[in-house]
């Protein structure tokens, strides 16, 4: 049986047992028994995700044997992601300026929420404040130069650090003898080939991770079955009008990028990223998910080795087109509950911060609902709103991140056809 289907089938068996968990009260058991199961298959992703991207993107920078042929690969990746993110929060403001989801939650309700999350939202805004104070205009670009390699090295949510030395360490081998640079690049290169093999041992254990990983979403989230139908009722208008700008920006811009710039055929596309639409579904991390996409994008689509390894560790740090578009959402629609309204130079903001926003996000489980905070701060709309949300946030960065690594690699392919 091919993988997708393994992962579809884990995906299906977990959400049964993740409901049957709630109805039975099972979510201790769940949580004690089902649930390190995923964060074991988590973490093995994420322990191969920096030597991954170091391998492969200080090989890849190098392989482009000159700093011009890097410049011009560089900024018209760069342009394509920083654009894609752009129509995305576009997409996702119209649609919930139109559609108006904010106006249906009624003031009873809204106080339900905010008090049941009450203390995450404050725990969310807290965080938040302490990096806003200490940001200026520049301090993004000061975010991506570490004073340490390793301690860069050693968490994951610093993986924009991580591009940042690649980059450097490609280019400075670009400029040295090639006797220096070769025994270098032969080394990384026998990293890069490691991290494959291990990518696919780890696949094996995919299936049972995405059933732990689904059973304990819709166990924590069904906790309480007195609430959850009155919770998922209420945020459901809400909730689709983020599902359905994904889609849209999916359905509309991805596939204009491909007629435009490949001649791939569009169902061949999709049907080779299901397993990584599936596998980031389940993770809702597309840092994760980078070793599976490279790995399909290589073998299923085509993309260059030289241009995979630099567009794909860089897309999954700075593209965040689903956590973008579903941030502009949510900021209209908490203004909207509360009976907020935005201007146009409000909305410019969202849009501007939201971009800017998702090039800092790290790629992992929740931390889009910090920049969140962020950009309420910058509409100012009381950032206690983001209670609203918290309860369906885990559903919906499940789609967001599919949306992310699916422009990923339409970015990848788009530039490997510009390239050839």
């Amino acid at each position: 049986m091919q993988l997708h289907w393994k992962i579809i089938i884990g995906l299906v068996l977990g959400t049964i047992y993740g409901i049957a968990s709630a109805v039975n009260g099972w979510s201790d058991f769940t949580s004690d028994f089902i649930s390190p199961f995923g964060t074991i298959f988590l973490n093995l992703l994420k322990l191969i995700a920096v030597p991954l991207v170091v391998s492969s993107l200080i090989t890849g920078v190098a392989s482009l044997s000159d700093t011009t042929k890097l410049s011009r690969i560089g900024w018209k990746t760069i342009a394509l992601y920083i654009s894609t993110t752009a129509v995305a929060v576009s997409i996702g403001l119209i649609l919930v300026n139109v559609l108006q989801p904010g106006s249906l939650v009624p003031d009873n309700f809204q106080e339900t929420l905010s008090e049941e999350y009450r203390n995450t939202a404050a725990t969310k805004q807290d965080l938040a404040s302490s990096v806003q104070n200490n940001r200026g205009p520049l301090q993004p670009l000061v975010d991506m130069v570490p004073s340490n390699m390793f301690s860069a090295a050693s968490n994951n949510s610093n993986m924009l650090q991580i591009v940042f030395i690649s980059i450097i360490f490609g280019i400075a081998l670009i400029g040295i003898d090639r006797k220096f640079s070769q025994p270098v690049l032969a080394f990384l290169e026998g990293i890069n080939q490691m991290i494959i093999k291990l990518v696919e041992m780890i696949m094996y254990f995919a299936p049972y991770g995405v059933f732990a990983l689904i059973a304990k979403t819709i166990s924590s989230v069904s906790g309480d079955v007195s609430q959850i139908g009155s919770i998922l009722s209420a945020l459901l208008f809400y909730m689709g009008v983020v599902v359905l700008g994904l889609f849209i920006h999916m359905g509309i811009t991805y596939l204009t990028i491909l007629k435009m710039f490949t001649n791939m055929d569009l169902k061949h596309f999709f049907k080779s990223m299901a397993p990584v639409q599936l596998l980031a579904f389940s993770t809702s991390s597309s840092g994760a998910t980078l070793p599976v996409t490279m790995k399909r994008c290589e073998k299923d689509l085509g993309v260059s080795e030289e241009i995979s390894s630099f567009v794909l560790p860089l897309g999954a740090t700075i593209n965040m087109d689903g956590t973008a578009l579903y941030q502009g959402v949510a900021a209209v629609f908490i203004a909207q509950a509360i009976g907020m309204d935005l201007t146009f130079a409000d909305q410019f903001t969202i849009v501007a911060t939201a971009v800017l926003a998702s090039i800092g996000t790290a790629a992992v489980p929740g931390a889009g609902i910090i920049m969140l905070v962020i950009i309420l701060e910058a509409i100012n709309v009381p950032s206690q709103g983001i209670a609203l949300i918290l309860g369906v946030d885990r559903i919906l960065d499940m789609i967001r991140t599919a949306t992310n690594v699916t422009g990923d690699a339409t970015i990848a392919c788009a530039m490997d056809s510009l390239e050839k």
